[in-house]
């Protein structure tokens, strides 16, 4: 009998694991991965615990690693089940992180656990990423444990993240790459005065509709194979002026640019200063990246993903690019990364739920990926 991951998955939902606690989450997954024979290394940065666990086949073949985290958005109100109870009704598990992504690594695990049972993971080495901090600031998680693997000499062949992936169906999208993600602030002075004598006054409202106008009269690009066009969305201007009579002496505002590998963020960086220095001399301004795009070219990893999807659940298991960011963009350094996992129509919302079953096909998909890649 396979592996159930619902026993797993609920265990993981009842540690209260917002970030950055852990709530027992890591010993959950201890408590599985030490006896199956993998070497559970606990490595806590700061306030967060992150766990490496890795299993050597003893000799030559690939290492397949999968990350995923056990942190999870705060829950919210309005439940209809409790969000740490894990609760299952109607054959559907709630709970926060059932989808993102506490049952996708429960899962993952599953499929190790019968890997290990039927010889698969002798092939060649297994490993988990784990991080409490994906849902936050992402300083103190993946990227350091990347850091820690690379000077123990533990870098992967490849390594998927767990990221609920799928749209509509399990296993119809996969993730071979995402935008890049940059932020920028800046307020621009201007002289403040009475309206009736503009003359003695320097509005930077003015300056700021022409900043804004010049940074959103043209698409950033057109995109390119495997990406959409970048986009530029200014979320706030704001100049806190209570009256009509008074020039006011300082606007402020913020945008995001979510980009394709045709920008980077130091590109981005110098096209805005630019503009702020020719329409507005006198002005602060910061700047901020969560990543930069990247892409994992088609090839022997990527092939392998699309075929344990199709063995698996029929699925054509379409390339994509698109969403927001995830931890894949700090492992692209190290090795190839792709992403799959669960449909993600409830992810942070209120009642997360998914199926158990569809839990338990993302379990066998998952096998049928690590029999492709360590095959």
């Amino acid at each position: 009998m396979p592996t159930d991951p619902l026993p797993i998955a609920q265990a993981l939902i009842r540690c209260a694991s917002v970030t950055p606690a852990d709530e027992g989450a890591i010993a959950v997954l201890e408590g599985v991965l030490a006896p199956l024979g993998f070497q559970c290394t606990r490595l806590r940065f700061g306030e967060v615990e992150n766990l490496f666990a890795v299993r050597r086949s003893g000799g030559n073949g690939p290492h397949l690693c999968f990350a995923g985290h056990t942190d999870v958005v705060p829950p919210g109100e309005g439940w209809t089940h409790p969000p740490f109870a894990a609760e299952v009704a109607d054959g559907t598990l709630y709970g926060r992180g059932a989808v993102d992504m506490k049952g996708g690594v429960a899962a993952f695990v599953a499929a190790a656990a019968d890997a290990v049972a039927d010889g698969t993971a002798d092939r060649g080495t297994l490993s988990f990423l784990i991080t409490g901090d994906e849902e936050g600031v992402a300083t103190d998680g993946t990227t350091k444990v990347l850091d820690w693997m690379a000077e123990n000499h533990l870098v992967p062949d490849m390594c998927l993240v767990g990221e609920p992936t799928s749209k509509e169906r399990l296993g119809d999208t996969i993730k071979i790459g995402r935008r890049g993600s940059f932020s920028a602030e800046f307020t621009i002075h201007g002289i403040q005065g009475h309206v009736a004598y503009p003359e003695r006054a320097d509005n930077p409202i003015h300056r700021m509709a022409q900043v804004i106008h010049r940074l959103t009269a043209e698409p950033l690009d057109g995109g390119t194979e495997w990406f959409q066009g970048s986009t530029l969305q200014v979320t706030t201007v704001d100049v806190g002026n209570p009256t009509n009579n008074i020039v006011p002496g300082q606007a402020f505002a913020r945008l995001n640019i979510r980009f394709n590998p045709t920008h980077s963020a130091a590109s981005l960086e110098a096209w805005i200063r630019g503009i702020l220095a020719e329409d507005a001399p006198g002005h602060e301004a910061r700047f901020s990246s969560s990543g930069d795009a990247f892409l994992t070219e088609p090839g022997p990893f990527v092939d392998a993903l699309r075929r344990a999807v199709a063995a698996s659940t029929g699925e054509e298991g379409a390339l994509d690019t698109g969403g927001g960011t995830s931890d894949a963009r700090f492992i692209t350094r190290l090795c190839p990364v792709a992403e799959l996992g669960a449909v993600g129509t409830t992810m942070h919302k209120v009642d997360e739920r998914t199926p158990v079953e569809e839990l338990r096909r993302l379990s066998a998909l998952y096998g049928a990926v690590i029999r492709e890649c360590l095959g």
